[in-house]
């Protein structure tokens, strides 16, 4: 079969990674990891969370910097027209359902809430990752095609090199995911895994101390 966008010249190249990386996490709160919560029992939510853990324990070893972040509101006045009945019901601070998952938080690391579906909408991420001195961003996050997605167009948008870490990602189901990572890899990012960015961490130690 033709590939047509390969064909006009989408996906030409790799974009690669920099000088510095950080690793950011988009919404593993337990709204989305326990199941508890209406959103809280997708399964490949549940792998890509696991995936996302033993990242960071790769990155955190190495110095590598961590932005992880959650969403709440404080009531319906400040939340967006979402369509999704959790987030109306159940995304409020103080609700459970927004503490990050255990399994993923650390004290050490940048974390914050975001009220819209990009982490880098109206938040202090860009300030982060300057002070850091990072061009590139590893993403990592659900959902594929919501959340992570919209944080991958603004990473690029504000001229990051975007590396999305394929098993680190997760969506309620596995069309959305792959749809998403194929067009986004078409376009704004390269697609990755947990592997192959260990070993890029692993080879990279200047990065923690740069």
């Amino acid at each position: 079969m033709v590939d047509t966008y390969r064909k006009v010249g989408y996906q030409s190249s790799d974009i690669g990674f920099g000088a510095r990386a950080a690793v950011l996490c988009v919404d593993w709160q337990l709204a989305f990891t326990d199941p508890r919560y209406a959103l809280g029992g997708l399964p490949r939510l549940h792998a890509a969370r696991d995936n996302t853990a033993k990242l960071l324990t790769v990155a955190r070893r190495a110095g590598v910097p961590i932005a992880s972040c959650y969403t709440a509101y404080c009531s319906s006045k400040d939340m967006p027209l979402w369509k999704v009945q959790a987030v109306r019901d159940e995304f409020f601070y103080g609700h459970d359902c927004t503490a990050m998952d255990p399994l993923i938080y650390d004290a050490a690391d940048f974390t914050y809430c975001k009220n819209a579906p990009s982490m880098f909408f109206q938040t202090p991420l860009i300030t982060f990752l300057v002070r850091e001195r990072v061009d590139t961003v590893i993403i990592t996050g659900c959902t594929t095609s919501g959340c992570v997605r919209a944080t991958i167009v603004d990473a690029f948008s504000y001229g990051f090199r975007v590396q999305v870490v394929e098993d680190c990602c997760g969506d309620a189901e596995q069309g959305p995911h792959d749809d998403t990572l194929r067009d986004v890899g078409r376009r704004y990012a390269d697609i990755t895994t947990r592997e192959m960015v260990e070993r890029w961490i692993d080879s990279h130690p200047h990065g923690a101390n740069q």
